[in-house]
């Protein structure tokens, strides 16, 4: 959420940022909503100085007239503020509502479009393999290998199911031990498994709510599943204030994840590209009010994610992310994307993004400077590695002439071996 101060004071900048989002929002209905506000809230506030006023009065008063008197002005005055306050609690019922629509200003580099084709390259990594055999999808690959099944994935689990088996199954239990060593005993991160099942607070304080309710699985007591570590793990300073001096908080975040894809009607229906239930590592940020740290701290994150397909040797691309293609909260995002041969095109694994203080904003997440004065964090976030999307890319690089797929040289110490071949479909 930004500083009511802030979009009254830049009003052209912020306008400016949603029409290079796509996001459609009246600015001009907030800042009129808004003047009616500071009146009321100047009406309550005089007149509550009055009533204090008038308190001391009635115990001074020396004459039983002038006490009664005081005290009829005191009841007249209560309805005039009781009257106000209700006042005050639809208008700020609507505040609220238009508050949390309004976008955060992207970037000056944030390049312009409506969609991820408008999605600019920054740098590409990795040599595209080239085969002297046709290559398979990896939908085919994991079935051949016994490495998956998604017929009685869907049996069990309806649209978008999928078992992974023998190989399917060691090869994420590898990729886990892979990234949690790269992570896990570092001092600058904390790790953490973090709560799937989330209440509604932390939804709207990272902006996954109200505008994507429709991705998200809801339970019959009104919480959600998370569709990412972010989510909980924003949430756990929540309504706190930390010290600059344990600036930046880093954290290793581990969840499962569930999306309900709702938008993604017929995108990627087959293999386990696009699905309901996944398992996620995430790293979060937490650091000082400063851009540059932010800057700082986005490009280290993105770092990381790339080192892990660099050690993973799977080709890939990195992609500033253009307006249209931003969350309500993101100032700046890149999209990593690996290289799919059935598609001769790269497709995203990770994603990785600053906010500023929008989310802290939501969320009231502070912390005080020097100077004792208390301000909002600024947060970022990044995939660190989501499976089994990865397994498309896995597949799919590392398949041989004979059907069977390669290991990754980086998991083989994990796996036991260099290979991955059909050892039949479990019965």
């Amino acid at each position: 959420m930004l500083d009511i101060k802030f979009i009254r004071e830049n009003k052209d900048i912020v306008i400016a940022g949603a029409k290079k989002k796509h996001i459609a929002v009246d600015i001009d209905a907030l800042l009129a909503l808004d003047d009616k506000r500071r009146l009321l809230q100047a009406s309550i506030d005089e007149k509550r100085a009055e009533q204090n006023v008038a308190s001391k009065s009635i115990a001074s008063a020396k004459a039983e007239e002038e006490r009664q008197m005081i005290i009829s002005k005191m009841q007249t005055l209560k309805e005039i503020l009781r009257k106000d306050e209700e006042s005050m609690q639809e208008v700020m019922k609507e505040w609220r509502a238009l508050m949390v629509t309004v976008p955060n200003v992207p970037d000056m580099s944030v390049p312009d479009g409506d969609s991820d084709a408008n999605n600019k390259e920054v740098k590409q990594w990795g040599e595209i393999p080239k085969f002297d055999f046709q290559p398979k999808d990896h939908v085919e690959l994991l079935l051949a290998n016994g490495m998956a099944d998604y017929e009685r994935g869907s049996k069990v689990a309806g649209f978008r199911g999928y078992f992974l088996t023998n190989d399917g199954a060691r090869l994420v239990w590898a990729l886990q031990r892979f990234v949690e060593e790269r992570f896990a005993n570092r001092s600058d991160f904390t790790p953490m498994i973090a709560p799937s099942l989330v209440r509604k607070e932390p939804f709207m304080g990272t902006g996954y709510l109200p505008q994507s309710e429709e991705d998200l699985y809801k339970t019959q007591d009104s919480d959600y599943l998370t569709g990412t570590a972010e989510v909980p793990t924003m949430g756990y300073y929540m309504d706190e204030i930390l010290d600059k001096k344990d600036l930046p908080v880093k954290f290793f975040s581990f969840s499962p994840c569930f999306r309900r894809e709702a938008g993604s009607y017929g995108k990627d229906t087959k293999g386990i590209f696009r699905i309901h239930e996944f398992v996620k590592y995430e790293q979060v940020v937490l650091c000082e009010a400063s851009h540059e740290e932010s800057v700082k701290y986005h490009e280290e994150l993105t770092a990381n994610a790339e080192a892990l397909l660099q050690e993973l040797k799977l080709p890939y691309r990195v992609v500033i992310n253009c307006g249209g293609d931003l969350g309500l909260g993101q100032v700046k995002k890149y999209d990593i994307e690996a290289w799919l041969p059935s598609e001769k095109q790269y497709r995203e694994t990770h994603s990785s993004s600053y906010f500023h203080d929008f989310q802290s904003r939501r969320l009231n997440i502070r912390y005080r400077d020097e100077t004792g004065t208390v301000r909002y964090v600024h947060s970022l976030n990044n995939t660190a590695l989501a499976m089994p999307r990865i397994l498309t890319q896995i597949a799919e690089n590392y398949q041989r002439a004979d059907g069977r797929i390669g290991v990754p040289e980086a998991l083989q110490g994990y796996m036991g071996k260099d290979v991955m071949g059909n050892a039949g479909v479990a019965k």
